[in-house]
């Protein structure tokens, strides 16, 4: 039995065919998960048809407001972030209500990572992602498209 050969070829972008855009995201009143995993998606370029796993092609994303962000049941008291200095004893924890008072920008950036790949691919991915704990943002001369998430 003889198979025809395939007609259609699958789509492997290349990075050289790329089209980066810019937008901003304002993160007043939504969840933060809810937001992150929707920001992940746009960091790696899966809202494209031209999505590669193994190439960047998503976007770049400025998130301005993140002080401003909500979360659900107790976790602003409850939720702990960890760190260590890397020295015996080192380790050091803050809730989610003192992040958000010192570094809220942290907040968005943590939850981010924690969905893009653990690879140097998504590493590269995270340095597209700009969080403003406030309204301003120093990217007005990218133009960058102000997109709606829905949560």
């Amino acid at each position: 039995m003889k198979y025809a050969s395939v007609a259609s070829k699958t789509y492997v972008a290349t990075p050289t065919d790329r089209d980066r855009a810019w937008v901003v995201v304002d993160a007043e009143g939504k969840t933060l998960g809810r937001l992150a995993t929707q920001l992940a998606d746009i960091l790696r370029g899966k809202h494209k048809p031209t999505y590669t796993p193994h190439i960047d092609t998503g976007d770049f994303v400025v998130v301005i407001n993140a002080e401003k962000i909500s979360v659900t049941g107790k976790k602003r008291a409850e939720k702990r972030y960890y760190r260590h200095s890397g020295y015996p004893g080192g380790l050091r924890s803050r809730t989610l209500a003192e992040m958000l008072e010192r570094r809220p920008e942290e907040v968005i950036r943590l939850a981010v990572k924690g969905m893009v790949p653990r690879t140097r691919l998504g590493r590269q991915q995270l340095t597209k992602l700009k969080v403003y704990a406030g309204p301003e943002h120093p990217h007005t001369a990218q133009k960058p498209a102000t997109l709606e998430i829905t949560t």
